[in-house]
């Protein structure tokens, strides 16, 4: 592997252990009820939700044909799209990178020159185990993000040589009001901010 490679890889995985989804999961047993897969071997993994459908309190109407989003990909996707002003859906690609592009920079020079808080590493710690305290850090915010939800309609379902759990998530209503969608941008724009400062200061030690 070259070092480009490497420096893209490493990149890509300190924002990935940043997104609760990708360390955070939620188990069913066979009747499609949450489990703990530490008293139930047999239980199904939901695969950080790649495999269940996300229904928000704020999404429009689906038109005809326009397949819900996945709980995962909402993550991915439109939690960090939603940390941008929504444009007009008859704006062609190249007015919208043209939109966004701004905001974008604007983020980025925010974010790189305001280092948030708690982000460092304590000295004592081995830059080994820095993967380990991210991954546990984020843990609390993705059982967060599917206890917000409510998991229906559970079944097992074949995905290539493995049975998983699908079914649907629906969020559900909040007693502070704050809904599935902001909390979740929030959370992200924090979540980037910190892998981005952490990256930063990794590369620093590491090279």
């Amino acid at each position: 592997i070259t070092k480009p490679v490497a420096l893209i890889l490493l990149a890509h995985y300190v924002a990935d252990i940043h997104q609760p989804l990708h360390v955070g999961a939620e188990y069913f047993d066979t009747q499609g009820r949450i489990a703990d897969p530490d008293k139930d071997k047999s239980v199904l993994g939901d695969q950080g939700g790649n495999i269940f459908t996300l229904e928000l309190s704020d999404e429009p109407p689906r038109k005809r044909g326009m397949h819900k989003k996945k709980f995962h990909g909402f993550w991915d996707y439109d939690a960090v799209n939603a940390l941008f002003p929504q444009a007009p859906s008859t704006l062609g690609k190249s007015d919208l990178q043209a939109l966004i592009e701004p905001l974008k920079k604007e983020l980025v020079h925010e974010m790189a020159t305001h280092e948030p808080r708690n982000c460092r590493m304590p000295p004592s710690i081995p830059i080994d185990n820095y993967a380990e305290m991210w991954a546990d850090e984020i843990l609390p915010i993705a059982r967060e993000a599917h206890e917000r939800v409510q998991f229906t309609n559970v079944h097992p379902q074949q995905e290539e040589d493995r049975v998983v759990a699908a079914g649907e998530a629906d969020e559900k209503p909040r007693p502070d009001q704050k809904n599935y969608r902001t909390w979740a941008t929030n959370t992200v724009r924090d979540e980037l901010h910190k892998a981005g400062w952490r990256l930063a200061d990794l590369l620093q030690k590491i090279l």
